[in-house]
């Protein structure tokens, strides 16, 4: 078929057309166009909670885009099986360090263990495992960890918008220095790792001297993590998880907890082929979770209870509980013998 000169100069014209549409489209979804646009519905945000528009710019303006925060969340420690994970976590040192942190403090452990209603040894593992008892808390500024996963990150970031938003309120508040608060690569800081969020709803006062200081004070921090885990509903003494026993290939009617709500009761679990390890009086009624350990050739099974759950508010992995709770379980016991 013959074109006209005139019907080709229409189709050119609308490929040329079609071009610069794709390209200004591709440019509309460019990272920084996308950040531009969120940093705008950010400020509005901040507008409506009483910031003032310079105090808005300039807390953004503090912050900066790192790449090795991406790079770390990417590659997370709970994205490893159970057997390279825990040795990183149970270790001599560590226990030792609990150990003297618990001794040093142990009157400010007694008291938020009995005023929160929280095992003591569950406190002491926290810190250990979160900073070893403020050796590490993180060498991220956290204004760029949060401003980098808040506008950088889209599988998160509007979790981490709120959290971003949730820092400059803290700051204000607390009287944070926001150019040397430095953190974990998402946001977490201070000897229990609080995110901002955290921080302003959890964090208690728990020397009365008229500041929630969790960067500085270990005695603010036992008090604000017994605090944390009472607000998620720790029941003190009560089972946190059981080994089971049984085949290493589950029934096809069970699955592994995921991070959802405990769907399971204890009685959907156990079975004459899967059952518990030890013997403990369970309510078969109560609510519950098949827990997946990946050793090197198989797996190990346990049933996490609530207390397990709870746990997990703290961090959403179930071999992070894992292994506060086993570590909680090494420090009452070589603290009972001490």
């Amino acid at each position: 078929m013959k074109i006209s000169p005139k019907l080709l100069t229409s189709l050119l014209l609308a490929t040329l057309s079609f071009g610069a549409s794709a390209t200004t489209t591709s440019k509309a979804d460019s990272p920084d166009e996308t950040a531009a646009s969120l940093k705008s519905e950010f400020l509005q945000t901040q507008l409506a909670l009483g910031f003032t528009e310079q105090e808005v710019k300039s807390f953004l303006g503090k912050a900066k885009f790192d790449q090795g925060v991406i790079d770390a969340m990417t590659k997370p420690w709970e994205a490893k099986p159970w057997h390279q994970y825990y040795p990183i976590f149970l270790t001599e040192k560590r226990l030792n360090a609990g150990l003297e942190f618990w001794k040093k403090h142990e009157s400010t452990v007694n008291r938020a263990a009995k005023e929160f209603e929280v095992d003591p040894q569950i406190i002491i593992a926290i810190i250990g495992i979160e900073t070893f008892y403020g050796g590490y808390m993180g060498k991220y500024p956290v204004v760029d960890a949060l401003y980098t996963l808040g506008f950088y990150y889209p599988p998160r970031a509007t979790f981490f918008r709120k959290e971003l938003s949730n820092l400059q309120t803290l700051v204000k508040d607390e009287k944070l220095d926001l150019d040397n608060l430095n953190g974990s690569y998402a946001g977490a800081m201070g000897y229990g790792q609080f995110i901002p969020s955290s921080y302003r709803h959890y964090a208690v006062d728990f020397d009365n001297d008229g500041q929630r200081d969790l960067l500085n004070n270990p005695v603010d921090a036992i008090g604000s993590v017994a605090n944390y885990f009472h607000q998620h509903g720790w029941v003190a003494k009560a089972p946190v998880a059981i080994p089971l026993s049984g085949p290493t290939e589950l029934p096809s009617n069970l699955k592994v907890w995921e991070g959802e709500r405990l769907h399971y009761q204890v009685s959907d679990i156990l079975s004459p082929t899967l059952a518990l390890s030890e013997p403990v009086d369970l309510d078969i009624s109560q609510p519950a979770m098949l827990v997946e350990l990946k050793q090197e050739k198989d797996s190990d099974y346990w049933l996490g209870l609530n207390n397990f759950y709870v746990i997990t508010r703290y961090n959403r992995s179930p071999l992070y509980a894992m292994a506060v709770y086993q570590f909680s379980q090494e420090l009452k016991k070589a603290h009972d013998a001490s």
